[in-house]
Protein backbone atom coordinates (compact mmCIF):
# COMPACT_ATOMS: atom_id res chain seq x y z
CA UNK A 1 0.00 0.00 0.00
CA UNK A 2 1.06 3.68 -0.78
CA UNK A 3 2.35 6.22 1.60
CA UNK A 4 2.91 8.90 -0.74
CA UNK A 5 -0.07 10.44 -1.56
CA UNK A 6 -1.19 11.95 1.67
CA UNK A 7 -4.55 10.19 1.23
CA UNK A 8 -4.12 8.43 4.39
CA UNK A 9 -4.75 11.66 6.02
CA UNK A 10 -8.04 12.11 4.84
CA UNK A 11 -10.41 10.95 7.24
CA UNK A 12 -13.11 8.89 5.24
CA UNK A 13 -9.69 6.70 3.21
CA UNK A 14 -7.82 6.77 6.96
CA UNK A 15 -10.86 4.79 8.34
CA UNK A 16 -11.60 2.46 5.07
CA UNK A 17 -7.80 1.67 5.44
CA UNK A 18 -8.56 0.82 9.00
CA UNK A 19 -11.28 -1.16 8.18
CA UNK A 20 -9.49 -3.21 5.90
CA UNK A 21 -6.12 -3.99 8.43
CA UNK A 22 -9.63 -5.04 10.66
CA UNK A 23 -10.66 -7.49 8.33
CA UNK A 24 -7.02 -9.09 7.08
CA UNK A 25 -6.74 -9.57 10.61
CA UNK A 26 -9.49 -11.21 11.26
CA UNK A 27 -9.21 -13.30 7.84
CA UNK A 28 -5.96 -13.84 9.16
CA UNK A 29 -6.75 -15.47 12.51
CA UNK A 30 -9.40 -17.72 10.58
CA UNK A 31 -6.80 -18.99 8.60
CA UNK A 32 -5.21 -19.58 11.49
CA UNK A 33 -7.49 -21.15 13.16
CA UNK A 34 -8.84 -23.25 10.50
CA UNK A 35 -4.85 -24.69 10.55
CA UNK A 36 -5.53 -25.22 14.19
CA UNK A 37 -8.42 -27.59 13.59
CA UNK A 38 -10.27 -24.82 15.83
CA UNK A 39 -13.20 -24.44 13.60
CA UNK A 40 -15.59 -22.90 15.78
CA UNK A 41 -13.00 -20.04 16.67
CA UNK A 42 -12.49 -19.78 13.06
CA UNK A 43 -16.31 -19.39 12.17
CA UNK A 44 -16.80 -16.79 15.03
CA UNK A 45 -13.71 -14.59 13.24
CA UNK A 46 -14.90 -14.93 10.00
CA UNK A 47 -18.28 -13.94 11.31
CA UNK A 48 -16.73 -10.96 12.73
CA UNK A 49 -15.00 -10.43 9.42
CA UNK A 50 -18.15 -10.38 7.60
CA UNK A 51 -19.96 -8.00 9.65
CA UNK A 52 -17.30 -5.29 9.31
CA UNK A 53 -16.40 -5.96 5.34
CA UNK A 54 -20.22 -5.67 5.21
CA UNK A 55 -20.70 -2.09 6.71
CA UNK A 56 -17.20 -1.44 5.27
CA UNK A 57 -18.54 -2.14 1.30
CA UNK A 58 -21.54 -0.29 1.96
CA UNK A 59 -19.61 2.90 2.44
CA UNK A 60 -17.52 2.42 -0.36
CA UNK A 61 -20.31 1.51 -2.43
CA UNK A 62 -22.63 3.84 -2.21
CA UNK A 63 -20.20 6.57 -1.27
CA UNK A 64 -16.68 6.61 -2.74
CA UNK A 65 -17.25 4.30 -5.50
CA UNK A 66 -20.47 5.64 -6.74
CA UNK A 67 -19.02 9.15 -7.16
CA UNK A 68 -15.71 7.64 -8.35
CA UNK A 69 -17.85 5.58 -10.68
CA UNK A 70 -19.32 8.06 -12.69
CA UNK A 71 -16.39 8.71 -14.97
CA UNK A 72 -15.84 5.48 -17.05
CA UNK A 73 -12.24 5.34 -16.49
CA UNK A 74 -12.62 4.65 -12.87
CA UNK A 75 -16.08 2.33 -13.67
CA UNK A 76 -14.28 -0.26 -15.47
CA UNK A 77 -11.61 -0.95 -12.32
CA UNK A 78 -14.42 -0.07 -9.50
CA UNK A 79 -16.95 -2.97 -11.40
CA UNK A 80 -14.80 -5.74 -10.90
CA UNK A 81 -13.77 -4.79 -7.28
CA UNK A 82 -17.53 -4.70 -6.59
CA UNK A 83 -18.08 -8.00 -7.98
CA UNK A 84 -15.20 -9.39 -5.66
CA UNK A 85 -17.04 -7.92 -2.85
CA UNK A 86 -20.23 -9.97 -4.06
CA UNK A 87 -18.30 -13.26 -4.21
CA UNK A 88 -16.14 -12.37 -0.96
CA UNK A 89 -19.49 -12.00 0.95
CA UNK A 90 -21.28 -15.25 -0.80
CA UNK A 91 -18.33 -17.51 0.42
CA UNK A 92 -18.91 -15.56 4.06
CA UNK A 93 -22.58 -16.60 4.19
CA UNK A 94 -22.20 -20.55 2.93
CA UNK A 95 -19.08 -21.91 4.16
CA UNK A 96 -19.02 -25.17 5.46
CA UNK A 97 -15.54 -25.28 7.91
CA UNK A 98 -15.86 -28.80 8.30
CA UNK A 99 -15.63 -29.04 4.48
CA UNK A 100 -11.96 -29.34 3.19
CA UNK A 101 -12.71 -27.60 0.24
CA UNK A 102 -13.95 -24.86 2.04
CA UNK A 103 -11.28 -24.24 3.68
CA UNK A 104 -8.94 -24.32 1.22
CA UNK A 105 -11.25 -21.60 -0.36
CA UNK A 106 -11.45 -19.30 2.99
CA UNK A 107 -7.14 -19.49 3.14
CA UNK A 108 -7.20 -18.38 -0.85
CA UNK A 109 -10.04 -15.86 -0.04
CA UNK A 110 -8.23 -14.13 2.55
CA UNK A 111 -4.99 -14.44 0.23
CA UNK A 112 -6.92 -12.81 -2.77
CA UNK A 113 -8.58 -9.97 -0.51
CA UNK A 114 -4.82 -8.65 0.04
CA UNK A 115 -4.79 -8.16 -3.91
CA UNK A 116 -8.20 -6.75 -3.53
CA UNK A 117 -7.18 -4.11 -0.97
CA UNK A 118 -3.87 -3.20 -2.91
CA UNK A 119 -6.13 -2.22 -5.58
CA UNK A 120 -7.93 0.58 -4.09
CA UNK A 121 -5.39 1.39 -1.38
CA UNK A 122 -2.78 1.96 -4.37
CA UNK A 123 -5.07 3.56 -7.15
CA UNK A 124 -8.86 4.36 -6.72
CA UNK A 125 -8.15 5.62 -3.25
CA UNK A 126 -4.78 8.27 -4.11
CA UNK A 127 -6.67 8.84 -7.14
CA UNK A 128 -9.86 10.36 -5.08
CA UNK A 129 -7.54 12.76 -3.43
CA UNK A 130 -7.37 14.52 -7.05
CA UNK A 131 -10.48 13.58 -8.33
CA UNK A 132 -13.36 14.51 -6.24
CA UNK A 133 -14.79 17.72 -5.44
CA UNK A 134 -16.00 18.39 -2.25
CA UNK A 135 -19.69 17.47 -2.86
CA UNK A 136 -18.50 14.50 -3.92
CA UNK A 137 -16.60 14.02 -1.20
CA UNK A 138 -19.14 14.99 1.16
CA UNK A 139 -21.67 12.49 -0.32
CA UNK A 140 -18.73 9.72 0.31
CA UNK A 141 -18.56 10.85 4.28
CA UNK A 142 -22.72 10.61 4.14
CA UNK A 143 -22.26 6.89 2.78
CA UNK A 144 -19.70 6.00 5.85
CA UNK A 145 -22.01 7.68 8.30
CA UNK A 146 -25.10 5.70 6.77
CA UNK A 147 -23.27 2.19 6.50
CA UNK A 148 -21.74 2.72 10.24
CA UNK A 149 -24.81 3.83 12.24
CA UNK A 150 -23.89 5.66 15.73
CA UNK A 151 -19.80 5.14 14.66
CA UNK A 152 -17.52 7.53 14.71
CA UNK A 153 -14.55 7.71 12.66
CA UNK A 154 -11.12 8.20 14.04
CA UNK A 155 -10.20 10.83 15.47
CA UNK A 156 -13.72 11.99 15.96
Amino acid sequence: MCHYCGCRETPLIRDYIAEHERAINLGGDAVRAIDDGELAKAAELLGAMAVELRSHWQGEEKGLFAVMGRDELFAEHIDPLVREHRDLEALLGAVDLSDPTDQGRVRDAVFELHEHIAKEEDGLFPASLTTLSGDEWEASMQAWRAAHPGGTMIGE
